[in-house]
């Protein structure tokens, strides 16, 4: 389903009780932080914080922090429902084929358009643009512009400042025109000036260095609330053809509507709680950060783009979106989790042989990943991880380790007993040299560093194993079968 609105989401998560209302004033300053991180490390609801000291705004954190909420986000019963939606569209439609060579080269062109389709349905709904809009009910500029009005948060104490930490970032490639919208960091500098965090690996950080090499600003607008279906969207590691807001509305089942921005040149989402609208200017940059940061640890200052306010414009009576990030487990962990779930259909697409993968909450998205695969000649494990470094995001993945396809890889204590088991260091590793993720403080520089890859599979002879492989223990079905029936009779339950 869709969602009118961020405050209509809101309700739905209220009415299905996994809400609460805060109306103790919690500052902004930690506060916030220290409440929310409780309540995501044991799994509680969303909060709702609805005088935040020092604010008339309400601050909404946690909505999406668990497989429940989530899935209410996009609108379904459970996210593996899109997986199953997009697995679907990605299957062949095997036409009549005549028998022999021929007849399979000429059916080749038939079976390529797999992907094809996927784009087609994704485009099949594109955003719409309206007159009007709840996101400019109030409209501030110039010395109104107020940033500091905002209950935006100073998440934990070595941070540089306050972040505003769940931005929908839009921005335009100035020598195409296309669309990129992205989630970046925003740490407030004063009332009208903050830094954009832009990793250099990011659409928008790319638009910017396009715009700086023509010697240009380039123009920016942040959304933040809106159908939580355009914040996945945001961060979903989408192929380039795909549009976020046309797979927004493809999660939908209904277009993203959008409407001018009152002073850039950039459409906005129009059921925004609010937006700001401003400029990066070419050659200017600033120290950004520390920043307490999803992996736990704290990134390191470093100089950033210099975005520029010219505009706040908001609903009347708006919610400020937040989340915060640090020692896992944390809410981006879920949203993670949904992007692996969802995504695993087109990494298929690729890699047909891989029965399922796992990005485990604790590995931050890129220290690790672990595939099961059906696994079809020697050294066809290393191919597989040679194949997902190749594959966008996964290529900053530090540690991954391939096994069998009767391993449950979602079973963190199957893995580790497969991988220590079943693996000959010298024999079963292979090191390599890549871009890593600019926030892995291990590397011994930015951006670039090593990364390891595991066979946990069972060795064949032809990879040189000359011994037996051991059978894994394992109760005979008629036995269980029989205590099965049992069962109850043993008072064990």
């Amino acid at each position: 389903m869709a969602y009118r609105d961020f405050q209509e989401f809101l309700l739905r998560l209220e009415q299905e009780n996994e809400l609460r209302r805060i109306r103790y004033p919690l500052d902004p300053y930690l506060e916030i932080t220290e409440v929310a991180d409780r309540v995501m490390k044991r799994g509680g609801p969303a909060l709702l914080i609805e005088r935040p000291k020092g604010y008339e705004i309400p601050v909404a954190i946690n909505t999406m922090g668990s497989r429940r909420r989530m899935s209410l986000a996009l609108g379904v019963d459970d996210y593996e429902q899109i997986a199953r939606e997009i697995e679907q569209l990605l299957q062949p439609e095997l036409p009549p084929t005549g028998s022999g060579l021929l007849g399979k080269l000429q059916a080749i062109p038939q079976l390529m358009p797999q992907l094809g389709r996927l784009l087609q349905v994704a485009r099949s709904v594109p955003p719409t643009v309206v007159r009007e809009g709840i996101c400019q009910e109030v409209v501030k500029t110039g010395e109104q512009v107020k940033l500091l009005e905002l209950p935006i948060l100073h998440c934990w104490p070595g941070d540089g400042g306050r972040y505003i930490t769940l931005p929908l970032v839009f921005t335009h490639d100035p020598n195409t025109g296309k669309r990129n919208v992205g989630m970046y960091r925003i740490q407030i500098l004063d009332q009208r000036t903050t830094a954009m965090h832009w990793q250099i690996h990011k659409g928008g950080a790319a638009h910017f260095q396009d715009a700086e090499a023509r010697g240009e600003p380039i123009q920016v607008a942040v959304a933040l609330g809106d159908d939580p279906a355009l914040t996945f969207s945001a961060i979903a590691p989408l192929p380039p053809a795909i549009d976020e807001l046309m797979f927004a509305g493809f999660l939908r089942k209904k277009p993203v509507e959008l409407m001018p921005a009152r002073t850039v040149d950039v459409l906005v989402p129009a059921s925004a709680e609010i937006v700001i609208e401003g400029y990066i200017q070419s050659g200017e940059r600033c120290l950004e950060g520390p920043f307490g940061d999803h992996t736990g640890y704290y990134s390191l200052p470093d100089y950033y783009p210099v975005f520029h306010v010219t505009a706040i414009t908001h609903r009347k009576q708006p919610v400020y979106p937040a989340t915060i990030v640090g020692v896992p487990p944390m809410e981006d962990g879920w949203m993670g989790k949904a992007v692996e779930r969802i995504f695993l259909p087109l990494i298929r697409l690729t890699l047909p042989e891989i029965v399922d993968m796992n990005l485990p909450v604790e590995g931050v998205f890129h220290n690790f990943c672990f595939v099961s695969i059906r696994k079809r000649y020697p050294g066809h494990a290393f191919k597989v991880m040679h194949a997902l470094w190749g594959l966008g995001q996964l290529m900053f993945s530090k540690f991954i380790v391939v096994f069998d396809e009767d391993v449950n890889v979602q079973d963190l204590g199957e893995v580790l007993w497969r991988w220590g088991a079943n693996v000959d260091p010298e024999r079963d590793m292979c090191l390599v040299k890549g871009p890593v993720d600019v926030l892995d403080h291990a590397s011994p520089t930015i951006g670039f560093g090593s990364k390891i890859g595991f066979d946990a599979t069972r060795k064949w002879k032809e990879e040189g194993y000359t011994r037996e492989w051991p059978e894994v223990i394992r109760m005979s079905p008629e036995v269980k079968a029989r205590i099965d029936a049992l069962w109850e009779q043993l008072g064990l339950s």
